[in-house]
């Protein structure tokens, strides 16, 4: 579908011109002109200026009907949450265990398994490669 077209067919449908257009919505005619015959691909921003002249939801633009589509059964994508390493199953179980260890030990104590930690990812880095 050409944006275009549609809002002609809008427009017209509503007995209006494109000067009544250029009054609601401060656009040049010669603009509205453009947008109509395929020039020119308006901005969102002068659509939803275009939508509000017309006195229409910005999405029948879009499509007709009187109510949008119904959405395609589209495959669940998953959040943060579901791809962070701890927010689930045995991780997290794994990880609070670990921060309630952590919170009990001292600064010098935390320091130093810090420092074993980050030997022993670089270690299973070198190994990986």
């Amino acid at each position: 579908m050409v944006i275009g077209d549609r809002l002609r067919e809008l427009r017209e449908t509503k007995k209006m011109s494109q000067g009544d257009i250029e009054k609601r919505t401060g656009l040049l005619r010669c603009y509205i002109s453009r947008v109509e015959n395929g020039h020119t691909v308006p901005a969102i921003e002068t659509l939803e200026k275009l939508a509000r002249a017309l006195e229409i939801p910005m999405y029948q633009l879009f499509y007709d009907g009187d109510k949008p589509p119904e959405l395609p059964n589209l495959p669940k994508r998953k959040t943060a949450d579901d791809i962070a390493w701890g927010s689930s199953g045995k991780n997290a179980v794994f990880l609070h265990k670990l921060r309630k260890c952590l919170s009990r030990a001292g600064e010098t104590d935390r320091k130093l398994i810090m420092v074993m930690a980050q030997k022993m990812a670089v270690r299973s880095r070198r190994e990986a490669a």
